[in-house]
């Protein structure tokens, strides 16, 4: 369909050239590359409609659709019917969005802007967007192969990018701190993969960011793949431990290899010190008890009714270091030590013990492990 939208496009361009050899001289000033982080690109646009975008994008990218979802469905609609009638409908729409974006965005961009433009395959609707704004001035890239090609190599990266990097792995039980710990080591320059942080789950239960919602897997593994291709080899990469899956989320099985392969340090806080990170975590839990009743109910299949019911009376009471201190010690200390074990997790590994969580006790850490 946007080859169709493409022709109509193309005409109206060919109309003002006094030649089909001018023709051609416009569609060279659009460059082609494959490589969507190239040092000259100001800017990345994708072009497809927003539910393509948010399954995966260029992470960077700009959504500045040709055709927007209800647009799309539109079109495809009358073309079933009359692939006429949905052309010049296509034309008059991308013609009007590629208006509205030059209006929006664009105008503010000085002559030097350099947009790196794709679509799904790198054709047509890249293409009526890229030739526009090469007319217009702008040195204008067109991704080569589109969102299909960046697709293809975000899969070869991850199965090759983590074997040419050395993990340092920081373990655990649930509360201890391991992401204040994580993001405290890169604040003092150590390479940092934050996956919790950018699966938007902190990996456990009730670890869904409150409000929010998790990236889809392949989203996930493109943020993954960028920040793999950021790090040093010749330094080691900082990480939690985490099991396969973070929430929903898998971890490319390459990676996760090389995580179980890194030297572990595994910190050891208190439990009382436990309980109150998490109640400083999850203030959101303690908000709406109800929501947190209905996320702990499928435990009852592996804790069993009387410990369900145990927990629900001391959220009723209001009793919070209570019901934390039991669902650790019952749930997340088990589920924890059982998950190192299943993914050969529990191999040897430094130790260091912290008495709380405080900034002070998170910098001796740092300076301790770094030396």
């Amino acid at each position: 369909m946007s080859q169709l939208l493409h022709q109509q496009l193309s005409r109206v361009v060919l109309s003002r050239c006094p030649s089909y050899s001018k023709w051609h001289q416009i569609r060279k000033l659009v460059t082609k590359t494959t490589d969507p982080f190239h040092p000259e690109v100001s800017d990345v646009i994708d072009v497809r409609a927003p539910l393509e975008y948010e399954v995966d994008h260029i992470p960077g990218a700009v959504n500045l659709p040709v055709l927007d979802d209800n647009q799309r469905t539109e079109v495809g609609t009358v073309y079933s019917k009359d692939s006429f009638e949905a052309r010049k409908l296509g034309a008059s729409l991308v013609s009007r969005n590629i208006a509205d974006h030059i209006t929006n965005y664009f105008s503010a961009k000085r002559q030097e802007y350099c947009p790196l433009v794709y679509c799904w395959r790198g054709g047509q609707r890249s293409q009526s967007l890229a030739i526009v704004l090469s007319q217009t001035g702008f040195r204008v890239k067109v991704l080569d192969g589109g969102y299909r090609t960046y697709r293809r190599a975000v899969i070869r990266d991850l199965e090759h990018l983590p074997h040419h990097l050395t993990f340092k792995v920081i373990t655990g039980l649930t509360g201890s701190g391991k992401t204040l710990l994580l993001h405290t080591l890169q604040e003092h320059g150590a390479q940092v993969l934050d996956l919790e942080g950018l699966a938007r789950h902190k990996g456990s239960l009730l670890g869904l960011w409150h409000q929010d919602k998790q990236p889809s897997q392949k989203l996930w593994e493109s943020h993954l793949r960028h920040h793999l291709t950021t790090y040093d080899p010749a330094r080691p990469v900082w990480v939690e431990s985490e099991s396969r899956k973070v929430g929903r989320l898998i971890i490319p099985p390459a990676l996760f290899s090389k995580m179980c392969e890194g030297d572990r340090v595994e910190v050891c806080v208190p439990t009382a010190e436990r309980i109150k990170h998490i109640l400083n975590d999850y203030p959101h839990w303690i908000e709406d008890s109800e929501a947190l009743k209905q996320v702990l109910t499928p435990l009852k299949k592996i804790r069993g009714q009387q410990m369900l019911d145990a927990w629900f009376r001391l959220i009723d009471q209001g009793k919070w270091e209570e019901f934390i201190e039991s669902l650790l010690l019952e749930h997340y200390d088990i589920t924890y030590t059982v998950s190192q074990k299943k993914n050969s997790l529990a191999k040897e590994k430094d130790v260091v013990q912290m008495d709380d969580l405080s900034e002070k006790s998170c910098l001796q850490f740092v300076h301790q492990v770094l030396q």
